[in-house]
């Protein structure tokens, strides 16, 4: 899954319609008529979202001032990657030369070879070498690069620190293990008001994407290091729907409503009715700007569990059908727009505080040594947000281990959404049972994958 923005509340982009004729979109005609290499890119902010349109456009012109030989063609639309036009555009070949995908949805695009081999040409983009490890791996398969990330995640604990103090609980000493989260949600939930301790997912595939980061957090796993097997039916699955099920039964502290979607649970944390959900750090600002809340009241703690946590993020690949000439000019674009330090589209934060967008977030953590530094040092300069909200979540962050989504990510998703909506529904669901089944549809997903 997709966290709920890039760095603002920013979750646009591009899609030609599929009636167009491909070299509408991708292609690989690089108008070396007129002298220009020309690129076709997705993932420009609608006109909906104004100021983010804005900077698009305006940091565009300004690669294009300074690479008069490069006309760079982007395309709009929302959201970034639409799932039901995403296969269809790569199949029909009608992709831009440059476009965005979801982690998870690398692999995929490789394997179906849609995608340039950008490996002798990433040592031309001055960034590369900068960008964590692990992100870069993303795109990497079997020794060749395909894309380059463009930003990260990783999930953590939101919470409300004025409805801890109300409930006698520290509001600078978040909850380290599930078992203080229950305790926590329970003292919450028994503000009463309508007050729910802790809320989460569990339908459109957003349930199965939660019960991940928490199957993450108590150090398991969903499918085997191979990625061959299912290993969800384990004492560490076991362990998190039974918390989820003592909650939901036992404390009452997760209310009566459930199979709730993002933005059901950002509507009550917004509201100041909930003191407790997981989240990327990218919700904070549309908790605020969209669902009433304020930045003072909302913090930001590691994943509870102390073992892992889930990563995702998104980045960018080469239609396979995109000139050397094209890749080049699109390698340049990316270090332009997202991946200089405290500056372009992303890391302009002077211009972001400016024009009233959120600074000072713990993530998107793209990049590593000098370079983050750098980042780090313009965003702290600029920060507009209460920073020390989100301090035991970094702190928290550097003792967890980072791990991926599973393959077929919304596959997976799926069958996981119905073992978590169970559990949240039927106080006799059968958690073994559950857990079994779900392994079963899981190793079938893979074998097919």
């Amino acid at each position: 899954m997709r966290s709920t923005g890039f760095r603002r509340t920013f979750a646009a982009l591009s899609v030609c319609s599929l009636a167009l004729a491909a070299s509408a979109c991708g292609s690989g005609d690089d108008d070396s008529a007129s002298g220009k290499t020309r690129i076709t890119v997705n993932c420009m902010p609608p006109k909906s979202a104004k100021v983010d349109r804005q900077f698009f456009e305006q940091d565009v012109a300004d690669f294009e001032r300074r690479n008069p030989d490069i006309d760079v063609v982007p395309h709009d639309a929302f959201p970034c990657q639409d799932p039901k036009t995403f296969d269809a555009k790569l199949a029909g070949g009608q992709m831009e030369d440059v476009f965005y995908t979801y982690f998870t949805d690398a692999r995929h695009v490789v394997d179906i070879e849609q995608a340039a081999d950008i490996t002798p040409y990433v040592k031309e983009l001055k960034s590369y070498d900068t960008i964590q490890q692990q992100l870069r791996d993303i795109y990497t398969v079997d020794g060749k690069v395909y894309g380059v990330p463009r930003t990260g995640y990783s999930m953590g604990l939101i919470y409300n620190k004025a409805l801890f103090e109300k409930a006698g609980l520290d509001p600078d000493k978040p909850p380290a293990t599930w078992d203080e989260v229950r305790t926590a949600a329970k003292k919450i939930a028994g503000l009463g008001g309508g007050t729910v301790g802790y809320a989460d997912y569990s339908a459109q595939n957003q349930g199965g994407w939660h019960f991940t980061a928490e199957l993450y957090s108590q150090g398991g796993d969903v499918v085997s290091p191979d990625g061959e097997k299912a290993t969800v039916d384990s004492p560490e699955g076991r362990a998190v729907l039974q918390t989820l099920h003592d909650m939901r039964w036992k404390d009452d502290s997760m209310g009566s409503k459930q199979l709730l979607v993002i933005n059901d649970v950002q509507q009550m944390m917004g509201s100041g009715k909930l003191g407790m959900y997981l989240a990327a750090p990218d919700n904070i600002p549309i908790l605020v700007k969209e669902k009433g809340g304020n930045y003072k009241d909302l913090a930001l703690a590691p994943m509870p569990g102390g073992k892992g946590t889930l990563i995702g993020g998104d980045g960018y690949m080469f239609n396979k059908k995109a000139s050397p000439e094209q890749i080049r000019a699109g390698l340049k674009w990316l270090d332009h727009m997202f991946l200089t330090p405290g500056d372009g589209f992303l890391g302009d934060y002077a211009r972001a505080k400016k024009n009233d967008a959120p600074v000072g977030l713990p993530e998107p953590r793209l990049f590593t040594g000098a370079a983050d530094a750098k980042d780090q040092e313009v965003k702290k300069a600029n920060a507009n947000v209460p920073v020390e909200n989100y301090q035991p979540f970094l702190d928290g962050n550097q003792s967890l281990d980072m791990k991926i989504e599973p393959p077929s990510a919304q596959q997976i998703y799926s069958v996981l959404d119905g073992v978590v909506s169970a559990v949240l529904t039927k106080e006799d669901a059968d958690i073994d049972q559950l857990l079994k089944d779900a392994s079963g549809k899981i190793d079938g997903i893979l074998d097919r994958g």
